[in-house]
């Protein structure tokens, strides 16, 4: 009797993403706290200069703000000591650690309940479903708003525009959400078509909403002119990539913590097809 070949095992690589919500909030959690710390990591090593550059530029040019008042002031005027800061600055530098560790858990949390959904309507695999997912996040999140709105140092903003600033950068924030949904939506909409017109479909439809957007929200240009550019340029691109740095290793994480378990499943797999 001829030996029958056995059916060859399925890569783990084209496993759906499987496991509970449980399951996947656990992994969730463990991977969004290890994006955190190496974002704090990158935050603290490579970031935290270009704050301390632009922190000694705020305390200099408010030192030649207090001396022009003192100079119009009658004599024997005094003003009270200055407040100290609520955090020192070693405090805040070791405190991104804890911010970026907790908002890394909840950022992983919303993450897996994110990959719970999304599973039910795609084929992915998991770890493909995670990398997407965070790529699609970091757009959405970060890079619409990001340049729109770029992030600022110390030394450059309005006190009083800080309210209307939060909220525009919001809008931005729902917007990139849309651009990205939509784009997705139409991706899927054209299933019927060649693969390189969905996307190119797709991402036309992402881009058209974002011109859109940017159209219509309001500019914020609060950079004086004598704030140096360099140090305006190194701590925007320290802040890009501090966020992409998150979302990687969040996507990253996630992705490697589902094709482990999917490896440790798999000899059993392979033993019930050996058997059968």
């Amino acid at each position: 009797m001829p030996l029958s070949t056995p059916t060859p095992p399925t890569p783990s690589a084209a496993v759906p993403l499987v496991g509970s919500l449980k399951t996947l909030l656990l992994r969730g959690l463990l991977a969004g706290l290890i994006a955190g710390l190496l974002a704090a990591t990158v935050g603290y090593f490579v970031g935290e200069s270009k704050i301390d550059a632009a922190i000694s530029i705020e305390e200099a040019n408010t030192a030649k703000e207090q001396a022009a008042e003192h100079a119009q002031e009658p004599a024997g005027h005094t003003h009270g000591d200055e407040e100290e800061p609520l955090v020192s600055r070693s405090g805040q530098k070791f405190g991104q650690f804890l911010a970026l560790g907790l908002a890394g858990l909840a950022l992983g949390a919303i993450f897996a309940s994110v990959a719970h959904f999304a599973r039910r309507y795609t084929t992915l695999s998991g770890p493909k479903l995670a990398l997407g997912s965070a790529l699609a996040g970091w757009t959405a999140i970060v890079a619409v708003p990001f340049f729109k709105y770029p992030a600022n140092p110390p030394a450059v903003g309005e006190p009083d525009t800080i309210n209307q600033r939060t909220l525009l950068w919001l809008a931005a924030v729902l917007l990139g959400l849309a651009a990205v949904g939509i784009g997705l939506y139409v991706y899927k909409l054209l299933a019927a078509q060649l693969g390189t017109v969905r996307l190119i479909a797709g991402v036309a439809a992402f881009v058209l909403i974002v011109v859109l957007g940017y159209i219509l929200l309001p500019g914020v240009n609060e950079v004086k002119d004598d704030f140096p550019a360099v140090l305006l340029w190194q701590f925007r691109a320290t802040s890009l990539g501090e966020t992409a740095t998150l979302w990687a290793c969040l996507g990253l994480g996630f992705a490697a913590l589902t094709e482990f378990a999917t490896r440790d499943s798999t000899p059993v797999r392979e033993t019930a097809a050996t058997a059968g």
